[in-house]
């Protein structure tokens, strides 16, 4: 939530549902850039003691606590029963892995109990407690998360999410013009989608909703729109050849050339990689004629210097003939689960590019989904014609 203004509409959305018969249990984040805040004043103090996670999730949990008890007495003073309540209080037992705690269970009677009681539960999301007490945060996406898993242990019928936009689109509505909301979309597309770069939902929350079969809602925090409905793939859905276009800038190219092509190379090369904690994301290896190999891998961007140092001392000591590398790159996929029923969606997507004269640097595919390396440049102008040429603006049917 980014300010007041936020919460009161929140609290008529909330109103609405009350007045409609629904029971409703509320789930918040903390207020606009309340969380930066505090990281920062953490910085200031700049402690890197092996106990400062612990202290870090007792400082983050604190921006919640201040929207629901905000959020509370809005509902309180247009004359519902509302009642603020923390991560322990709702029982969300989490692990001990501290700024990025994973939930373990929920005991949902407390909720059960104050939702007999006529009571509309606002829950602090984001955050939990280990089975020794200390509060615990769940790290990005994690009020999303929150949300999902109360969902799911409460037998929801759907779990609303509200955001800064109305819904999922076709695509960033910034880069393409006629970027469409869509009216529906299917768990693996979504996951697909958050995964590659859309960042309307966290991948975790997705996860959980796809695991426990929990409809998810895309809305507007200050737009009466209907969203965007995540929901399982249904025979009477609509299924368009491709549902969205994701991208994401952050991407780093590296090459080690020249390699012995011989078994465990990949894990000379990538085992270091993986050491250094470098998440590698799309690996493309080729094999020349005189038995040498190629192997080529992409990294967050934050994290290319650190694995240029790695490789580049990795080929020292498997005699490699070169090392490059290009931090100038971006990733676009195209996701739909319609590819599963429709030939030719690659070739028409690459016949797309060449148009455009872009040159595709790596290809990865799966079966809902085609994602392309190129140079970060033309990334804008790729995603633009990509979405002209599947007519993703038109409204499917």
């Amino acid at each position: 939530m980014a300010s007041i203004e936020r919460i009161e509409h929140v609290a008529r959305r909330v109103i609405r549902a009350k007045n409609e018969g629904h029971d409703v249990v509320v789930v918040v984040s903390a207020m606009g850039k309340e969380t930066d805040r505090l990281v920062e004043l953490a910085e200031e103090v700049d402690y890197q003691g092996l106990d400062a996670r612990r202290e870090m999730d007792v400082l983050l949990s604190t921006g919640e606590q201040v929207t629901i008890s905000l959020l509370s007495m809005m509902l309180m003073k247009h004359g519902f029963k509302s009642e603020s309540v923390l991560g322990r209080q709702a029982n969300i037992l989490t692990d001990k892995e501290h700024t990025r705690a994973r939930i373990l269970d929920i005991d949902a009677s407390f909720l059960k109990n104050r939702l007999s009681d006529g009571v509309i539960p606002v829950v602090a999301g984001f955050q939990g407690t280990d089975d020794s007490g200390n509060i615990t945060t769940l790290g990005r996406g994690g009020s999303d998360t929150t949300a999902v898993a109360l969902a799911a242990v409460l037998a929801a019928d759907e779990c609303q999410i509200y955001t800064d936009v109305e819904g999922v689109f076709t695509t960033d509505p910034r880069v393409v013009e006629g970027a469409r909301c869509l009216d529906e979309i299917t768990f693996e597309e979504m996951l697909e989608l958050a995964s590659l770069g859309s960042r309307v939902l966290h991948t975790r929350a997705v996860e959980f909703a796809s695991k426990y079969q929990v409809p998810l809602r895309v809305l507007s925090s200050f737009e009466d729109t209907p969203g965007t409905l995540i929901t399982r793939e249904d025979d009477a859905m609509e299924q368009p050849i491709i549902s969205g276009i994701a991208f994401t800038r952050d991407e780093a190219k590296l090459t080690i050339l020249g390699v012995k092509d011989v078994p465990g190379v990949a894990s000379a090369i990538l085992g270091p990689i993986s050491e250094a904690n470098i998440e590698v994301d799309m690996i493309v290896q080729n094999v020349a004629a005189d038995m040498s190999t190629d192997f080529t891998f992409t990294v967050r961007r934050e994290d290319y210097d650190q694995a240029m140092n790695i490789l580049q001392n990795i080929a020292k000591n498997i005699d490699a003939r070169e090392v490059s590398g290009d931090n100038k790159i971006a990733k676009l996929s195209m996701v739909g689960v319609g590819m599963r029923s429709h030939a030719g969606v690659a070739s028409r997507m690459f016949e797309v590019l060449a148009r455009e004269s872009i040159n595709i640097q790596m290809i990865s595919t799966s079966e809902i989904k085609i994602s392309v390396v190129i140079a970060e440049k033309y990334l804008e102008l790729a995603a633009r014609a990509l979405h002209s040429e599947f007519d993703l603006a038109e409204v499917a049917g």
